[in-house]
């Protein structure tokens, strides 16, 4: 028997992932689709977010890790809840509206918004059965529902946070190079960061633990691989800036 859903409470997650080739801060979206009874009309096809409606059973970050796992298959992924969303048009879009109807959904609901942050390679997206697909968060698909304005906000808040805590790290393999971390950081605060400057303050932390190994299979000079040790960091401080802007 399937727990009893609270109708009107929703959880929306934005799955953040970093593609180290392309140098992208992308989000994960699934597609929404749905044609006539005839199917001569397609009446909906866009992207959204992957949220639920809350189990009355269970806490809201049990939703949303119920969310990510359903999606992704992922579980003890960073989280953080940010935002909820709950204007009375939120949902009035005509093509919402119809998907809606179709799905049975409470035209006034507020959702719970968190995003999660991990490495594109982990997810598999090409069995995923809700055909979820990788986008940019600068170059993102037609969206329905305001989950745009879901994603932007994710992201105001993510660039805000990984100015003081070492989120990013989320985001890399767990050995990377100087560059790698750079690049991450470009890519979610949409700047130029000094590399000479940047390389120095990085490798004076002490949580950055220089390793005796370099990267393989690259076309260029094999660059240095160091890990971040989240022990010496929590040893060392409860908030630090990690670079200076």
């Amino acid at each position: 028997m399937e727990p009893e859903k609270i109708l009107n409470i929703s959880v929306d997650c934005v799955v953040f992932g970093f593609d180290i080739n392309t140098k992208s801060l992308n989000v994960l979206l699934i597609k929404r689709f749905l044609a006539s009874e005839n199917k001569e009309e397609i009446l909906v096809d866009d992207y959204v977010l992957t949220g639920y409606h809350v189990y009355k059973e269970e806490t809201l970050d049990e939703t949303a890790t119920r969310v990510l796992k359903e999606l992704t298959g992922l579980t003890n992924q960073y989280k953080k809840q940010f935002k909820a969303f709950g204007n009375p048009d939120r949902l009035m879009n005509p093509k919402d509206i119809i998907w809606i109807k179709n799905e049975a959904f409470h035209l006034r609901t507020t959702t719970i918004a968190y995003y999660f942050l991990l490495k594109t390679e982990d997810v598999d997206v090409n069995n995923s059965k809700k055909q979820a697909k990788w986008f940019p968060v600068t170059n993102l698909p037609e969206l329905g529902f305001d989950h745009k304005k879901i994603i932007l906000e994710a992201y105001e808040d993510l660039k805000i946070k990984c100015l003081s805590e070492p989120i990013i790290f989320k985001l890399l393999p767990d050995k990377f190079s100087i560059n790698e971390v750079q690049d991450v950081y470009q890519s979610i605060l949409g700047i130029e960061i000094d590399n000479r400057n940047f390389r120095r303050k990085l490798i004076n932390k002490k949580y950055i633990i220089a390793l005796d190994e370099k990267q393989v299979g690259v076309s260029k000079k094999p660059a240095q691989l160091y890990m971040f040790s989240k022990d010496i960091y929590d040893k060392m401080f409860s908030k630090n800036y990690l670079i200076s802007m």
